[in-house]
């Protein structure tokens, strides 16, 4: 089988050129365009150069309907607005498409479920084995606890992250839910401040913090009178990320169109 072409947008980020150095260096795929927003600097720069690979013959272009062209799948770790783009242009080709980005509301979400009823959409809060693993834990954990453990989330990530909770934090919440059979959006609690008085018996809460270069710290705390059970994952670099989302969008190859998760990839 020929290598599988891909497309990564937000070339020129940080997440963007991880992928392109991992794309360099795995066998069964190949780079076959790169994108950036409209008036980013890096436009017109050769990919190779920029990442540090040397000269590859690929230039950043802020026209993804031309690169979506000569591809077969894009993978996308940008912003919402792009992402929601993309997955437009996506469908439209019958691409394969791999999200990473985060932050999107509920209504880029059911837009995103709609592309893919001509897309095959891999789309997760993250991308890397072991957080996939974690949440996977997190949800049999809950389903095995009853309310008299608390559960917390608590993440860290990077002083230039926009979003809060991650997107990984959220997907750690919904595994939560889902092991206690209850709808996170009732139960979440994001905003403690002041006087709160106590803790709602079956609330899920989540604490935020952001600094330095922080790749990503997770952790989920059971906590009962007399006992705590505290579940962990860190990223020590943004390669986790990458490597999932390669793994990720050769599995997707010829699946039929619909949207999965890294649930899904991994089998779990």
């Amino acid at each position: 089988m020929s290598a599988l072409k891909i497309a990564v947008t937000g070339a020129a980020g940080r997440m963007g050129q991880t992928l392109i150095r991992y794309i360099d260096q795995t066998d069964g795929c190949t780079l076959a365009g790169a994108t950036e927003a409209p008036g980013h600097d890096a436009i017109g720069q050769d990919v190779g150069v920029l990442t540090g690979l040397g000269a590859m013959g690929i230039v950043v272009s802020d026209q993804a309907a031309t690169v979506f062209d000569g591809v077969e799948a894009v993978i996308d770790f940008t912003l919402p607005g792009a992402t929601l783009a993309h997955a437009e242009l996506a469908a439209d080709r019958g691409l394969i498409h791999v999200i990473g980005t985060t932050g999107l509301t509920q209504d880029q979400e059911t837009a995103i479920q709609s592309a893919a009823a001509k897309a095959v959409i891999v789309k997760s809060g993250n991308m890397s084995l072991g957080i996939n693993l974690l949440a996977h834990l997190v949800k049999q954990t809950a389903a095995l606890l009853d309310d008299d453990f608390d559960i917390e989330i608590l993440e860290m990530h990077h002083r230039h992250k926009v979003d809060a909770p991650s997107g990984t934090a959220l997907l750690l919440g919904a595994a939560a839910a889902e092991g206690r059979g209850v709808d996170l959006a009732h139960k979440s609690d994001r905003a403690r401040d002041g006087h709160t008085g106590e803790r709602g018996r079956g609330q899920i809460g989540f604490a935020v913090m952001r600094g330095g270069s922080v790749v990503g710290e997770h952790k989920v705390l059971f906590a009962a009178d007399s006992e705590r059970i505290e579940l962990s994952h860190i990223a020590e670099d943004r390669g986790i990320f990458a490597r999932g989302a390669l793994r990720a969008a050769l599995w997707a190859r010829d699946r039929a169109p619909g949207l999965y998760s890294m649930t899904d990839v991994l089998g779990f």
